[in-house]
């Protein structure tokens, strides 16, 4: 089977909290007019484990089944531990998982869906993902929540000229080929919004921030030392400057100098 892009338990659980405050709660009170009356059906696409499921759950009305699509069991089987989250009447939902690659995503995965979520997925999808999402999603009819999709812009206080520099090769880096799959990365939204625009669908966009300071000071400094060595990879010449970039730069996190917002792009279609 074909990863997405692999993540470890520990970095959703490190970054969960931070997702949970930054995603759109205004896409969220529209998801609610949109689904219909009675028993829903949620599927999260590469769910990971189950951080979407956890924060949207409580925010809508039951009962509630969450199917949970990712390649790997040993992230979803977190979803199942210690207990489901309850939804808005403080019942517990049904979880179930599928495993299975993105880009053989069809309709039929889909059946039953009240809603299609996905969160942090669509800069690490590709063309033919992205397309078989949106296909999946038109056909079967189902509002689609998309929360967390990187843009790429950060803005990293106080400012430093190396920034753009690491920023610029990040990006790059992002739209890297990973085993013969060709990454979309901040041109992921942008796609996925216009596919659904072509399909007729109504979209809703809403620009969202992680925000980055020191009172997640562990936070902070492994998102910086990934967007580090992700630019390094992608352009070893960085390297040059590197060492005294990151060193500047932690020393300003020590004393509580260093603050970051990441940029997101959250974005919610249904059907005219």
């Amino acid at each position: 089977m074909t990863e997405v892009v692999e993540v470890s338990s520990d970095w959703l659980a490190l970054r969960e909290a931070e997702d949970a405050r930054a995603r759109s709660g205004d896409l969220a009170r529209n998801v609610r007019t949109l689904l219909p009356v009675g028993p829903i059906t949620v599927h999260d696409l590469g769910s990971g484990t189950g951080s979407m499921m956890r924060w949207l759950a409580p925010q809508l009305p039951g009962p509630q089944t969450w199917v949970l699509h990712d390649w790997n069991a040993r992230l979803t089987a977190h979803a199942l531990d210690p207990e489901p989250p309850r939804d808005l009447s403080g019942s517990p939902v049904s979880i179930r998982t599928r495993l299975g690659e993105l880009a053989e995503l069809a309709a039929g995965d889909l059946a039953g869906a009240s809603l299609v979520t996905a969160s942090a997925l669509l800069d690490v999808l590709t063309s033919r993902e992205a397309h078989a999402i949106v296909t999946a999603c038109v056909a079967v009819g189902a509002p689609t929540l998309l929360s967390l999709s990187v843009v790429g812009e950060v803005e990293l206080r106080p400012r430093d000229p190396h920034d753009l520099l690491v920023e610029s090769a990040f990006n790059a880096h992002q739209r890297r080929e990973v085993r013969g799959r060709r990454l979309l990365g901040r041109y992921g939204a942008p796609i996925v919004r216009g596919l659904f625009a072509e399909a007729g669908w109504k979209v809703r966009t809403a620009r969202t921030s992680w925000r980055l300071d020191d009172r997640d000071p562990r936070l902070l400094a492994e998102w910086f030392d990934g967007w580090v060595d992700a630019a390094e990879e992608q352009s070893p010449a960085l390297r040059e400057h590197g060492a005294a970039y990151r060193e500047l730069r932690r020393a300003q996190a020590d004393r509580g100098e260093l603050s970051v917002v990441v940029y997101h792009l959250d974005l919610l279609a249904w059907p005219r």
